[in-house]
């Protein structure tokens, strides 16, 4: 069972929208509800903040040690594929670092870059195995954390951003995937997606063959930060005014 558990074979593929994968999203949207309804609660008490902030950070420092471990135990790490260089590792690396620091730059990088990564990995995962097996939860577990250490520094540290913000995730985005391409074509590699489409369904396969699609994803960033910006922080202070008025 335990060898099954970590096997590099795959004994049966993953399936998108398959029980398995919808169970994952309704424990991911039940954990994001239960820290939004219990947010006063956490807010006033700090122990419970801090105990929640080191929660989050425990579970991304080992969800991608594991990985890189069960890499490395199955002898499939390797410098053109494993490195942490895709879109959502990166946010995940970066959420650590926000946590630890609390900074509110890299809160704008993980809430805008980060919420949007994620919630694309999970709908639509580039995953090979099924559950139950570790990538499986290794995956769910990683993309949830993001998401949700990002929905801790704004409904927690209250966070807030402004169109500034959503200016300054989407230049530091450009900039990542320059830098990272870069290392793609050194090392032949194609992280990020900025060399080819993944080969499992995506939401890249709306938009046309390389290179056109780079040009739909940067106009579906800017769509998703821009609508994260209105859903998180301009429609609660419009209601807010309207409450007050």
């Amino acid at each position: 069972m335990i060898d099954a558990f970590f096997s590099s074979s795959i004994l049966e593929p993953f399936t998108a929208f398959s029980p398995a994968h919808l169970t994952a999203l309704a424990l991911f949207v039940a954990a994001a509800c239960l820290l939004f309804v219990y947010r006063n609660q956490i807010r006033t008490r700090s122990r419970w903040a801090f105990a929640l902030r080191m929660t989050l950070l425990a579970v991304l420092v080992l969800t991608e040690a594991s990985l890189h471990i069960w890499y490395i135990a199955c002898g499939v790490w390797s410098a053109q594929y494993t490195l942490p260089l895709e879109l959502c590792s990166l946010m995940l690396l970066t959420a650590i670092l926000m946590l630890i620091t609390r900074s509110r730059f890299l809160t704008g990088l993980v809430f805008f870059a980060g919420i949007g990564g994620a919630m694309q990995a999970l709908i639509t995962p580039n995953l090979a195995y099924t559950y139950p097996h570790f990538r499986f939860v290794q995956f769910f577990v990683a993309h949830a954390a993001i998401i949700l250490s990002a929905l801790y520094m704004v409904w927690i540290e209250r966070f807030r951003a402004t169109w500034r913000t959503v200016f300054i995730a989407m230049l530091s985005l450009n900039g990542i995937a320059l830098i990272v391409y870069v290392i793609d074509r050194l090392l032949d590699a194609n992280y990020m997606f900025l060399r080819g489409k993944p080969d499992t369904p995506s939401v890249l396969d709306m938009f046309g063959d390389y290179p056109l699609y780079l040009l739909a994803e940067e106009a579906l960033a800017l769509m998703t930060f821009t609508l994260l910006h209105v859903l998180f922080f301009v429609l609660p202070q419009l209601l807010g005014r309207g409450r007050n008025s």
